[in-house]
């Protein structure tokens, strides 16, 4: 099951950064959107996407810009995914500052 799990989110990881991939050319101009990792719940309802949001100055309209256009962004996963998958997960999305993190501890150690 947890094999499943893997591909399945692996694939999410795949088609969700083609799809922000093409929103970064159309609405997002500018603006680097990375999907990092995708966490996908057991029964594969609920797919937690950590996004990296490059530059970093306007994160939280970008944010809720996606936020407002989610059932757009999983209407257009449902159309490359629907013959894998049963359930089309809902998607929460997230900030991964994974980076952010690491630059602060390379700094800190600097010093």
């Amino acid at each position: 099951m947890a094999t499943r799990i893997e591909k399945v989110s692996r694939m999410l990881q795949r088609e969700l950064g083609d799809i922000f991939q093409k929103a970064q050319q159309e609405t997002y101009r500018g603006i680097m959107i990375t999907v990092t990792k995708v966490r996908i719940s057991p029964d594969l309802s609920v797919a937690r996407v950590y996004l990296s949001i490059f530059p970093a100055k306007n994160l939280k309209e970008v944010l809720d810009s996606i936020e407002q256009n989610k059932k757009h962004f999983r209407y257009q996963l449902a159309q490359k995914i629907k013959n894998q998958v049963k359930i089309i997960p809902e998607l929460v999305f997230l900030i991964d500052d994974s980076l952010d993190y690491i630059e602060n501890i390379e700094n800190l150690l600097k010093k």
